[in-house]
């Protein structure tokens, strides 16, 4: 998007949601990166040695929740740090990655038919996507496509589906746990699939044209059913791949994204992980109270929070953008100071004090790291 359309839509937020509070009348308070590195690192390393984690000779599974964020927001955070190099954990996520990419044809599924019908197929798609993803953004912080990233590229497209609703996109790990491994969560795969074209440098193509335009044509045709959670997502591949959607596709998403920031500044991944289609009580119930019958938290989130901002100053809005100055706000205020993450819940469980119910948390303090430093806020 142009910086003079980008500018315009920014006003425009503002002046259809007046409540916006100027950035400069809020009274920054810091954050520590360096907590944050340590949270992060102790839970890469924690997710890479746990037995449920433990995959075919030798690997382990590269998750959305820890993996996934961790591989996308520690390069930042060592940027901020001052760090010389990779830590080791980014080292190993990468080791392991390329092991898998390089022994795609002998290498067994993260999961198989054992565990659920059509998993093994829905685990080639989802893992074929974080592969090809993480790679392609540690290439581009070295400006050079690497032959592993083409692999892991190569071994992405053939999985693209060529039929039905869902043409477009991939198999996706469905183990209805939103908003990763959900219903909708197709989508949501194939937004991170943008996201990795995008990023990946030197002006990377697909060998063949119609895998990318099937691409954008299925995340055209569906993104107005999905969940803001979804679309937010979106709005993120759509600053890293040219033309995925137009301005005004783009700028309504941005608004619809704002309309639900809460009064404190934050958002709330309840409010964002569910649409209306539907009508039954079972499905509207969804809305408030989680599969396992406890009800939500309502109050604002650090994945939510953090993603929204984050994919908001990827779309262009301006640091000094009163939405966006809220949310940052937020982040640098819900750090815990003990542990140095941030806030996440789930939507499937209620559990956030144990092992895997930080599962959210580390979503959270990775995507809360990428807002804060991709805004060009200091600590």
């Amino acid at each position: 998007m142009k910086a003079e359309t980008r500018t315009a839509v920014g006003l425009a937020v503002i002046f259809l949601f007046p409540s916006a509070v100027p950035a400069a009348s809020l009274e920054h308070v810091s954050w520590n990166p360096k907590a944050a590195a340590e949270y992060l690192d102790q839970r890469a390393q924690w997710w890479m040695s746990w037995p449920g984690a433990a995959r075919d000779r030798g690997t382990f599974c590269i998750s959305c929740h820890t993996a996934l964020p961790y591989a996308l927001s520690r390069s930042a955070l060592g940027a901020t740090l001052g760090d010389r190099g990779p830590s080791p954990e980014q080292l190993r996520i990468l080791s392991n990655v390329t092991k898998r990419v390089r022994q795609w044809n002998e290498v067994e599924p993260s999961y198989n038919e054992q565990v659920g019908p059509n998993k093994a197929q829905q685990s080639r798609g989802t893992e074929s996507v974080l592969n090809a993803l993480i790679l392609a953004t540690f290439d581009a912080r070295n400006g050079k496509l690497s032959e592993e990233t083409r692999a892991a590229f190569r071994n992405m497209w053939p999985l693209q589906r060529t039929t039905g609703s869902d043409r477009g996109a991939w198999p996706w790990l469905n183990f209805e746990n939103e908003p990763f491994e959900g219903n909708d969560s197709v989508f949501y795969g194939a937004c991170l699939a943008a996201v990795a074209v995008g990023t990946a440098p030197g002006d990377y193509r697909p060998e063949i044209q119609g895998n990318e335009k099937s691409l954008r044509d299925y995340l055209n045709r569906e993104y107005v059913r999905q969940s803001l959670s979804n679309q937010a997502v979106l709005l993120w591949a759509s600053a890293r791949l040219p033309g995925l959607l137009t301005a005004k596709q783009q700028a309504l998403i941005a608004d619809e994204l704002v309309g639900k920031q809460q009064v404190d500044g934050g958002w709330s991944l309840s409010s964002l992980a569910w649409t209306w289609r539907g009508s039954s009580p079972k499905w509207l119930a969804k809305l408030w109270i989680r599969s396992e019958g406890s009800p939500f938290q309502g109050k604002s989130d650090g994945y939510a929070t953090g993603m929204v901002a984050y994919a908001l100053e990827q779309y262009g809005l301006p640091a000094d953008n009163g939405h966006l100055a809220r949310a940052l706000d937020w982040l640098r205020r819900n750090q815990s100071q003990t542990e140095g993450r941030w806030p996440g819940y789930s939507l499937n469980h209620a559990h956030e004090q144990s092992a895997t119910g930080l599962f959210m948390s580390d979503a959270a303090t990775a995507y809360a790291v990428l807002a804060l430093t991709g805004s060009g806020a200091r600590p």
